[in-house]
């Protein structure tokens, strides 16, 4: 049983770690998280180095990122000087936390710089009608990482359980077209 649950484990964080690579995530960050959630149980830095066969450089980096995150946090254990490192075990709870930080680390970083690029188009006149051009599509670029934003700030501040019957009702109006 011990080892259908280790198989288990390990193809999970496979999966999850190939996932996080393709998100850009380094691939031993989305490991370590893979780790820590599928275990459900705190584990030290010599636990994650030891099962991922990773470095210690390499496990304290992508623990710090993840704690940083929000979706790993410090954990101690009684009688024991280790510190111990638990991950988010709510799905919802863990959307939220990476919604946040790619919409802070992605959507306004860009749209500040769409922001200064829309900036360099001015306000247009007669005879300027490709300048013209330009600012429209910029502005519904503009737009649409607005509305981005909106949503991630939507789904970010909602209640867990909002979130699930909002899901919910998305597949329910899916599964009806």
């Amino acid at each position: 049983m011990a080892d259908r649950i280790r198989m288990i484990q390990d193809r999970f964080i496979a999966v999850w770690g190939q996932m996080g690579s393709t998100w850009g995530i380094p691939r031993t960050m989305a490991e370590v998280h893979a780790l820590l959630y599928i275990t459900g149980e705190p584990l030290c830095t010599d636990d994650v180095m030891g099962r991922l066969e990773i470095s210690r450089g390499n496990a304290s980096m992508s623990l710090r990122a993840l704690v940083d995150w929000g979706i790993v946090s410090r954990a101690h254990k009684r009688g024991d000087r280790k510190e111990y490192f638990q991950g988010e075990q709510d799905v919802w709870s863990l959307v939220q936390a990476i919604v946040r930080e790619r919409v802070k680390r992605e959507i306004h970083p860009v749209a500040a710089a769409l922001y200064e690029v829309r900036e360099l188009a001015g306000v247009q006149g007669e005879g300027q009608t490709a300048l013209s051009e330009h600012a429209a599509r910029l502005d519904a670029m503009i737009q649409l990482l607005r509305t981005f934003d909106q949503l991630a700030s939507g789904l970010v501040e909602a209640p867990r359980e909002q979130l699930a019957l909002a899901a919910d009702a998305l597949t329910k109006a899916e599964e009806q077209s």
